[in-house]
């Protein structure tokens, strides 16, 4: 082994110097073999020769044969030695030959590297080349199941999330960051990072570099607020960082929507949707008081703004109004007034997601479809996006509120409103949508009006021909029961009016009736039934 030593040195300093192609020179001498074997013999020179590796190494093209020369078999048990220098060029042999090699990384992960790594870097916490070295080959291997199943059981958290309160640069940031990212799309980590004050370190994170505007610092903070939103998608781990409204990591996202860095604001609209997935929450939110906080943010964005901060903050208000008592406060704090200043939005997935969280608010409450659903201004802009041209989501959930103005209020007011702005042709298409659900929320809500104000719905109902489609949808084979029996619903609803019942016996309406008096479903049979009995009174 001595005679190695002069090789090594005059290799070295060949390597050292960046000579072109001295790495796959030294290669093609031979020599690799003989180095496997120093390795193997754990010898005084170790540490030279692992050095040598790691330098040959920086070249891609010696890669390959320093696998076939067993090189990383020998190398891996070094990562054992309690000499940090041994321990750095092992790493940096280790972690360059396997570079992008997936098949040889899943092998390391085989041989017990992951357990290893972790506890280098809690025994030896202050040596950043060592450090650095560890984090990147676990960056390296975190993708992997192996790897990540493999981290769960090493309790990691308090490992990174020391090293991350000490990076001493974004780019080591970056690499812990990146680390915590791919183990943080598992569940059982999510709830241990949780419980071992990831979210806090990394809010603290933020905070400490909120107000630059260094480009790296912006993109750790960016990465940092993702991953924060992400982690809020376990329950178990929401619930621990929201603590009743007291965490420390819902105290900060609450600072984010009042920040001017717009990817703060994104996050921290998305933070609180992902907080507001259960009731007992929402509740203690909108006591809180963050409902403002949202229509400020949103209310900032909506001229020349960014659509993604209004679709998250209108995401959140949409979660928040889920409750009853939330919502009947929202309405008493004046919060439809204040959304609808967003209706001057151009922006589909903006008027898209503004539109779900009106319903939502109306959604059981009398009292919001009244308010809204006489709205004229509201009502005027409702009529545009229900024809919007290239925007079937729009236009789908424009019919939608409608429909569920008139069903949720069942308020002679509001179907005039709905009539006059000319919705009622709007809800009959909505009733041949391809969605039953909203099939039936249009029929129901055509019913309701009709038994509430005939005269206001009768043009509306001969220029669409309403009476022939519903005739179809009755004998329609495959439609589904529910709705027929929506149909049947207002069908029953005109029968009980003079003025249309002579239309329905001019269509024939009796005749798909009796077809559906044998019906296997007994729900529609009867109401075929007695539908026939109020048609055939009179006639």
């Amino acid at each position: 082994v001595e005679e190695l030593k002069p090789h090594l040195d005059t290799v070295l300093a060949a390597l050292l110097e960046k000579k072109k192609d001295a790495a796959v020179e030294v290669a093609r001498s031979g020599i690799l073999p003989t180095l496997a074997q120093a390795l193997r013999g754990k010898s005084s020179l170790s540490c030279q020769v692992a050095l040598v590796v790691a330098e040959m190494a920086r070249e891609a093209a010696v890669r390959e044969p320093c696998i076939e020369a067993g090189l990383v078999k020998v190398l891996v048990p070094h990562l054992n030695s309690n000499d940090q220098e041994m321990l750095l060029n092992t790493g940096r042999a280790i972690g360059r030959i396997c570079f992008d090699n997936s098949y040889q990384q899943d092998q390391l992960v085989q041989s017990g590297v992951i357990p290893r790594l972790v506890s280098i870097i809690r025994e030896y916490p202050e040596n950043d080349p060592l450090v650095n070295v560890c984090l990147l080959a676990l960056c390296n291997l975190a993708d992997m199941d192996s790897a990540r199943d493999a981290l769960a059981e090493q309790d990691v958290a308090d490992v990174l999330t020391f090293q991350l309160k000490r990076a001493p640069d974004a780019e080591r940031r970056h690499v812990i960051l990146e680390i915590l990212g791919s183990l943080g799309e598992s569940d059982t980590l999510k709830l241990q990072f949780a419980e071992s004050g990831v979210p806090e370190a990394l809010s603290g994170m933020i905070r400490g570099l909120q107000g630059g505007s260094d480009p790296h610092d912006l993109c750790s903070i960016k990465i940092a607020s993702n991953l924060i939103v992400s982690l809020l998608l376990g329950d178990e781990s929401m619930q621990k960082c929201f603590g009743e409204g007291t965490g420390l990591v819902y105290q900060d996202v609450l600072s984010w929507l009042q920040s001017s860095n717009t990817q703060l604001q994104l996050s921290g609209a998305l933070a609180i949707a992902n907080f507001a997935r259960n009731d007992s929450n929402c509740v203690k939110m909108l006591d809180l008081g963050v409902v403002p906080h949202i229509l400020t943010l949103l209310e900032q964005h909506v001229d020349e703004g960014d659509v993604s901060v209004q679709h998250a903050g209108l995401s959140a208000l949409r979660n928040l109004a889920i409750p009853a008592t939330n919502k009947v406060r929202m309405l008493e704090d004046g919060v439809t007034e204040r959304i609808k200043t967003l209706l001057r939005s151009d922006m589909p997935p903006v008027q898209f997601k503004l539109l779900g969280t009106l319903r939502m608010m109306v959604d059981g409450q009398e009292e919001a479809a009244l308010v809204l659903g006489r709205d004229a201004e509201l009502l005027a802009r409702v009529m545009e996006w229900c024809e919007a041209k290239d925007h079937a989501g729009v236009r789908g959930e424009a019919s939608r509120l409608l429909a569920a103005f008139i069903r949720h209020s069942r308020n002679p007011e509001v179907v005039k409103a709905v009539a006059k702005a000319d919705g009622v042709r709007h809800l009959i298409s909505m009733a041949t949508s391809e969605h039953v659900i909203m099939q039936n929320e249009a029929l129901v809500a055509l019913a309701i009006a009709s038994a509430i104000d005939i005269e206001s719905m009768k043009g509306p109902f001969s220029d669409a021909e309403l009476l022939p489609m519903l005739k179809k949808m009755l004998e329609d084979p495959v439609g589904a029961v529910e709705v027929k029996f929506s149909a049947l619903g207002l069908i029953c609803s005109l029968a009980n009016s003079s003025v249309m019942k002579e239309e329905l016996n001019s269509v024939n309406m009796k005749e798909s009736l009796c077809k559906l008096t044998d019906h296997s479903s007994s729900k529609l049979a009867s109401q075929a039934s007695s539908i026939l009995a109020i048609l055939g009174d009179a006639s």
